[in-house]
């Protein structure tokens, strides 16, 4: 196994750096927005799903987010009691409900997605860099 070099080293210390720097803004921000870093990912995790139905249920929401199903279903409930997502009855399976954001859940995404506009350009332009030194 052939050593790391000094370059390798540098540009994955630098997307590092940019990504710690996005996820530290993006709670700052979520904050502002008044939601937890968390209310903020599983948000943006059903307003932007996978088929685009803007809706997901807890299992795709574990899955997406790297979480236990368990710790999924309790952010929900937390969601729902504050008055951000609703869910819904699915009208092919009884046994499966979606997620669907609030007016209020969608006001309080909005505030704190388009704040993040510029920390999303920013880890693109480091993408763009390291993809011109190692393509």
């Amino acid at each position: 196994m052939a050593v790391i070099t000094t370059e390798e080293a540098c540009a994955a210390a630098e997307f590092r750096a940019a990504l710690r720097q996005f996820l530290r803004v993006s709670e700052r921000i979520a904050r502002q927005s008044n939601l937890t870093p968390q209310r903020y990912l599983l948000l943006l995790m059903v307003k932007g799903a996978v088929d685009g139905s803007e809706r997901s249920t807890v299992t795709e929401l574990a899955d997406r987010m790297q979480l236990a199903q368990s710790t999924v279903t309790e952010l929900v409930s937390r969601a729902e009691e504050a008055g951000l997502l609703q869910r819904e009855q699915s009208n092919t399976d009884a046994r499966v409900a979606h997620l669907r954001l609030t007016d209020e859940g969608e006001r309080r995404l909005t505030l704190a997605f388009r704040g993040l506009a510029s920390e999303r350009e920013n880890l693109r332009a480091v993408f763009t860099h390291l993809d011109s030194k190692f393509p």
